[in-house]
């Protein structure tokens, strides 16, 4: 929360501010010494444009392009010969981004 709070720009006491809340009780969320309440747990990740999962750790990392979001959805909807097709061009793309120097 911490790392995606600062990512946002944002100070404990501005964050705070946002989800209706002191800094302090911020800081016991970002020590883990106090686990917000699933409401407050969901605003949290509303503010910062993140997943309930990357809050609890189960996901590595946060997916803030909701089209990046909704495009993913869109190729996993599709028939398996399409979506291997999809899939098959966005490898191509990210070899050639990698070879010419783009992507690490």
């Amino acid at each position: 929360m911490t790392q995606a709070r600062k990512d946002k720009s944002l100070s404990r006491t501005e964050f705070a501010d946002l989800l209706g809340t002191s800094s302090a009780i911020v800081g016991r969320y970002e020590r883990d010494e106090m686990t917000p309440s699933i409401e407050v747990a969901a605003k949290i990740a509303k503010e910062l444009d993140v997943s309930l999962d990357y809050l609890a750790g189960n996901s590595p990392m946060a997916i803030k392009d909701t089209k990046m979001v909704s495009r993913l959805e869109g190729i996993a909807a599709m028939p398996e010969a399409a979506r291997d097709q999809v899939l098959h061009v966005i490898d191509a793309l990210i070899f050639k981004a990698k070879f010419d120097g783009h992507v690490a």
